[in-house]
C-alpha cells in the first residue's frame, strides 16, 4: 500500500489541509469533518446538480452523499486529492438514486438550476450573446445537446467544463484511464459543436 501523502494544498477553514482534517476524523474528530462539509457542500450539490434536477433531492442527496464519505473516511489513503474521492461519491451518489428509480442519469434540466448551486463555468460564457433571443435559443440549444451525450460522455465533460477540474481529477472520479477521458470530453465537445454550430454563428 502507498504511503499517505499530502498531495493537495487545499487549507480547511482554519488553515488545516484536507488530509490533516481526514486524519483527525478518522480518529473521531467530527469537527473536522465538518469543516470539509463546510468547504465541499455546494461543490458537492454543483455535482449533484448535473444529474437531478429538484433542488430538494440534491440538498438530501448531498447530505447523504457526506455520510457516505463519513463512514468510508478510513478508506481514504490520500493517493489523490480528497475532494477527487469526494466527487467520485458524489458523482455515485447522484447515479444510484436515479437508478432506484429507474430513470437515467441526466444532464441539468436548465443551465440557469445549476447556477444556482455554482456561480462559476467556462459554457456558460457563451449561453449569453447579445441577444436576448438568441442567448435564450443558444441556451435551450446547449441544454438539449448535453443530454443527449452518452452518460460516460456527459459525466466528463461537466466535470471539466462546468467544475474546472483537470484530467488526473476527472480520471480518479470516474475510475478511468486519462487518455479516455480526453477522448471523451473531445467526443462530447465536437457533438456539441456540431449541435451548436448554427447558433453560434448567429451575428
Amino acid at each position: 500500500m502507498k504511503p499517505e501523502t499530502d498531495n493537495t494544498a487545499s487549507q480547511g477553514t482554519d488553515g488545516q489541509t484536507d488530509l490533516q482534517l481526514v486524519r483527525k476524523a478518522r480518529h473521531g474528530d467530527r469537527s473536522a469533518f465538518d469543516l470539509l462539509v463546510l468547504k465541499y457542500q455546494s461543490r458537492v450539490a454543483s455535482i449533484i446538480s448535473r444529474y437531478v434536477y429538484d433542488s430538494q433531492e440534491v440538498l438530501d442527496l448531498t447530505q447523504e452523499a457526506f455520510i457516505k464519505a463519513y463512514r468510508a473516511i478510513e478508506r481514504f489513503r490520500g493517493d489523490s486529492a480528497f475532494y477527487t474521492w469526494l466527487y467520485r461519491i458524489a458523482v455515485n451518489t447522484a447515479k444510484n438514486y436515479l437508478e432506484s428509480r429507474g430513470r437515467r442519469p441526466q444532464a441539468v434540466a436548465d443551465v440557469a438550476d445549476a447556477e444556482s448551486f455554482d456561480d462559476g463555468g467556462h459554457l456558460r460564457d457563451i449561453a449569453s450573446p447579445e441577444r436576448h433571443l438568441q442567448r435564450d435559443q443558444l441556451r435551450e440549444a446547449l441544454d438539449l445537446a448535453i443530454r443527449q451525450l452518452p452518460e460516460e460522455l456527459r459525466s466528463a465533460f461537466l466535470l471539466r467544463e462546468y467544475e474546472g477540474l483537470s484530467y488526473d481529477d476527472i480520471a480518479n472520479i470516474l475510475e478511468c484511464p486519462i487518455g479516455t477521458v480526453r477522448s471523451r470530453i473531445f467526443r462530447a465537445r465536437d457533438s456539441i459543436d456540431r449541435q451548436l454550430g448554427s447558433l453560434l454563428e448567429m451575428d
